[in-house]
């Protein structure tokens, strides 16, 4: 029989895939500030708390350090935490059990301590200034011994969330706001979501628009704004191919660049910020696979190294958007 298909919103679709996967595995709790009574800031963890219970799904203070801590001592003992970290901006405060703790553990014991363990944390420009504006995936994948994703359509949410939960590996999990406060009916890359549980592959970039002038590469909210700026020029007779990366590590360069070899031009879109991050480590693995010569132009669109301004306005002005992108890809067709 085939399984029920429905139309929800990206909340929807990782509450779903929490409480499948909790109802699969008694191993899997969920703790964070406001994911119980509350259901989460955006509804993402709604209804855990009434059919789990406080055992399983556990409203902490607001202490990051001490309860991701704890999701490293519960991920050592055999359980498979998915710790919430309300927005990615907090990190700072919880990077020594990320880093020295989560992501270092299986390694310094030679692999014999396992840390099945989700952080799961939402980021991304909404007008919220400065301290609760950022994405740092960029940060994050310079750090090894974690896996890093970003989901774009509504059911990649669902299905990596139910990959991150099931790894033996660290899974940092970036939501971006602006996507979970987002319609179902107003995704441009579907939302169309089975109601069977499924698993997206962690590492594997999607095709999701084709196109043999220029190859677009962005991941989580910037892949709404790339099909948005490819339909606009598109009409102005410019075929952008536009890539989901889905995941920063493991980061799938063989799709990009098999893209980036047929069309010779290589556009990365990102809302992280634009030095040391993931828009040149794009660009130069593709380089070093296809060689330095083998691209006519190349173009980087990021955020510039600023803190977010409050205003909305200026806010629009710095972050990547529908327009800017098209502009950006107006000026490489130009160019050519």
């Amino acid at each position: 029989m085939t399984a029920s298909i429905r139309n929800i919103n990206a909340s929807q679709a990782v509450a779903e895939s929490l409480m499948q996967e909790m109802a699969r595995d008694k191993s899997v709790v969920l703790l964070g500030e406001d994911v119980g009574r509350s259901g989460g800031v955006f509804g993402s963890s709604r209804d855990l708390l009434e059919r789990f219970g406080p055992m399983r799904v556990r409203d902490t203070p607001i202490s990051e350090m001490s309860f991701t801590g704890m999701g490293v001592g519960m991920a050592m003992a055999g359980l498979r935490p998915v710790v919430e970290i309300m927005f990615v901006d907090f990190m700072g405060v919880c990077l020594e059990q990320i880093y020295n703790a989560m992501a270092k553990i299986p390694y310094m014991s030679g692999g014999r301590v396992k840390m099945p363990m989700v952080i799961k944390t939402a980021g991304g420009n909404i007008g919220s200034a400065a301290q609760h504006s950022q994405c740092l995936w960029g940060t994050f994948a310079h750090l090894p011994g974690m896996h890093v994703v970003a989901p774009a359509s509504v059911r990649d949410h669902k299905g990596l969330m139910a990959a991150a939960i099931r790894s033996d590996n660290p899974v940092v999990f970036i939501e971006h706001k602006s996507l979970l406060l987002k319609k179902a009916k107003d995704f441009l890359t579907g939302s169309e979501v089975p109601e069977d549980t499924f698993v997206t592959p962690i590492g594997k970039a999607q095709v999701v628009r084709k196109g043999g002038d220029i190859t677009l590469v962005t991941l989580s909210a910037g892949v709404e704004y790339a099909m948005e700026a490819a339909a606009e020029v598109a009409a102005e007779g410019i075929a952008a191919e536009v890539i989901d990366l889905r995941s920063i590590v493991p980061l799938d360069t063989e799709t990009v660049a098999a893209s980036a070899a047929r069309t010779g031009r290589l556009l990365v879109v990102d809302e992280d910020y634009l030095s040391f991050g993931l828009s040149a480590e794009v660009v130069v693995r593709v380089l070093e696979k296809l060689g330095p010569t083998a691209l006519r132009q190349i173009r980087r669109h990021a955020v510039p190294d600023v803190p977010i301004p409050a205003a909305l306005s200026l806010e629009k002005a710095l972050v990547p958007g529908p327009a800017s992108i098209a502009r950006v890809l107006r000026e490489m067709a130009a160019a050519s």
